[in-house]
Parts: C-alpha cells; structure tokens; sequence
C-alpha cells in the first residue's frame, strides 16, 4: 500500500460511510475509484476491498439509523436473490478483465444518476 496515503483512505471512508448513511447505499462506489486512486491494489482486489468495508459499515448504517427493521418478508427474496447473485458474481468476477469491471461499474453509476434525476 502506498505509505503517506492513511489521511486519504480515511477520508475515503468517511466519504463511503457519509454517502452509505444518507443514502442506504452507494458507499461502494465511492471506493472502488477511490482505492484504485489511493492504494496500489490491482484488478478484483479493488472490489473485493470495497465489499469487505461496506459490509460492516452498511451493518452499522442500519443500526444506527433509528428506522424501522426492515420487513424479513419482503426483505427475503431479495436477501435470496442478492446471495445468489453474490456468489454468480465472485466466481465470474475473477474471470471478467477488470477493464471490463470497471466500465460496468461506470454505466451502472451513470444509469443510477439519469434515473435519479428524471
């Protein structure tokens, strides 16, 4: 890991936790660029990073965040649905180019703004 970068990463986790509590989501892409800027981890690292702080920090987000728990009714397919795709993706992910990855992740940003604001 670069050496003088901790003040940065720990703003990058400000920033991923800040955008996780307002939003319920979306630290994670704050950090992949964030990561890929600050650290010399390469390709999937970069993701598999990301996912192992937003776990606890979406985990914090919940408990902390005073609403209601969500409804395991409704929650559960979707909790199914997300293990599924979870595991489809880790193994994939390992064979996709991290070129590839990362435009994904780009498109998916874009197309989660566009909606956002129309």
């Amino acid at each position: 890991m670069k050496q003088k970068q901790t003040p940065a990463l720990l703003l990058a986790g400000i920033c991923a936790g800040t955008v996780t509590g307002l939003l319920g989501a979306g630290g994670g892409m704050v950090l992949v660029p964030l990561l890929t800027a600050l650290t010399d981890l390469k390709g999937t690292q970069v993701f598999f990073c990301s996912v192992a702080i937003m776990l606890p920090v979406c985990v914090v987000s919940l408990l902390v965040s005073g609403g209601p728990f969500p409804d395991i009714g409704i929650s559960l397919p979707y909790l199914l649905g997300s293990l599924a795709g979870g595991l489809l993706s880790a193994r994939l992910g390992r064979k996709i180019p991290v070129k590839w990855l990362h435009r994904a992740l780009g498109v998916l940003i874009l197309w989660g703004g566009i909606r956002n604001l129309c």
